[in-house]
Parts: structure tokens; sequence; C-alpha cells
């Protein structure tokens, strides 16, 4: 299962690039005392890396909210996904745990500062795709309560009937990773601006950091 990108699309943003892994027969669940200790090393390490200044000039990050003017969407509202956690580990507040899985590639997205998104393989229903959004069209993003209408130039990835992300940023309810997930799709979300080995080394860790501490087998699709 691979990951399609509209024409359009791939005009208005040429340097669009997305890459996919699948991990199979994975385990979902709480996350043990071995990825919370990985995760208290890891948001050390972070705290000493950056600062709050810091993270306004970084190339990934300017990337992404430039990515985010062109399709609407205000990134001093809503920060691209691996900047709001780093900025949530800087201000002293936890980060949320939901389970093994999306923790674990929590961690990936904080590590290489790329955003990641997850969705259960199982319940998707043919090829996914990436393309604008139309006008008017539901989204139930995770924890809302109601489906919001797309303005229409949103970047939206679909399957066969349904909205699955507004892409880089908000994964639907639908499809999220829950404790019934055996089979797991990750996004390695890039935008214009970020290298593919950029994201194949964000794919590397993201593999390596949800296998750890969830099992499953890889499959790559770069």
């Amino acid at each position: 299962m691979e990951l399609r990108v509209a024409r359009e699309l791939r005009a208005r943003f040429p340097g669009l690039c997305t890459l996919v892994a699948h991990v199979e027969g994975v385990k979902v669940g709480r996350s043990d005392e071995r990825l919370k200790e990985f995760s208290k090393q890891l948001l050390e390490e972070t705290r000493r890396r950056y600062t709050l200044e810091s993270l306004k000039d970084m190339p990934t990050f300017r990337a992404y909210r430039d990515f985010f003017w062109r399709v609407g969407i205000d990134p001093t509202k809503v920060r691209p996904a691996a900047e709001a956690l780093i900025r949530r580990i800087l201000a002293g507040k936890p980060i949320p745990s939901v389970n093994n899985a999306v923790d674990a590639y929590n961690l990936a997205s904080i590590k290489t500062c790329i955003a990641l998104a997850a969705f259960d393989r199982d319940l998707l229903v043919g090829e996914p795709m990436m393309r604008f959004a139309r006008p008017g069209e539901g989204f139930l993003g995770i924890g809302m309560q109601a489906p919001k209408k797309l303005a229409g130039e949103e970047v939206i990835v679909t399957d066969a009937e349904k909205l699955i992300a507004i892409y880089p940023y908000r994964d639907a309810e639908q499809t999220k990773v829950s404790s019934a997930t055996k089979n797991v799709m990750l996004l390695i979300c890039g935008v214009p601006g970020i290298g593919w080995d950029v994201l194949a080394n964000a794919g590397e860790v993201a593999v390596d950091y949800v296998t750890r501490f969830c099992g499953g087998e890889a499959i790559r699709g770069w």
C-alpha cells in the first residue's frame, strides 16, 4: 500500500515528498517502563539541544511553516507537529501519552524534527491518496467532538471512502492507532525544502522506535 499524490498537488508543490512504511504484527498497549525511561532520556537530550529562540530559525521548521501558510493554516496558531512537541518540552510541560505506538512515533518526531502520521492499516480502504480538499468536505480529527468543514485549500489524505488526515498535522479519529491495531501504516511527512535523505533518516528512526517498543516487522517504502 503506497501513497498516490494528485497531479495538481505535485504541480503546485514540486518539492513535496512523503515516504511510507508499514509495521505488521504490532502489539499496541500502554507504554511500559522501558519506553518511559527512554522517553525521559530523550526529553532530557531535547532540553539540552534546543532553546525556544533557536527553534525559530531551524530550516526544517521554517519549511513546515511556509507550507502551512500556503495551504491556509496559520502556523502561529497551529504549530508543526514536531515543533509543538519540542516547545512543550522546553516549557516544562509533559508530552501526551496515548499508547506505546503513538508514544514511540512521537518520540521519533521529536528526535528528527519531522512530522509523522500513523494509521491502522486494516481500517483503510483501497490505496491512500494525497490531494487538495474540496470546499465543504467534512473532517473528524482525533479528539474532535464534531466534524469541521474544510475550506478547500487544505492538503488532505484520503482512502477510497473517507478523509484520514489533514496533511501534515492532524489524523482522523476513524483510522487512528489503538489497542486493537495490528498493522500500522506510517507516513513520513515532507514538505518542499526538506530533502529525501532527511525524510528517509526520520523513517528509519520511526521504524526503529515503533518496532523496538511495539514489536512487529517493518516494510519500508524507500
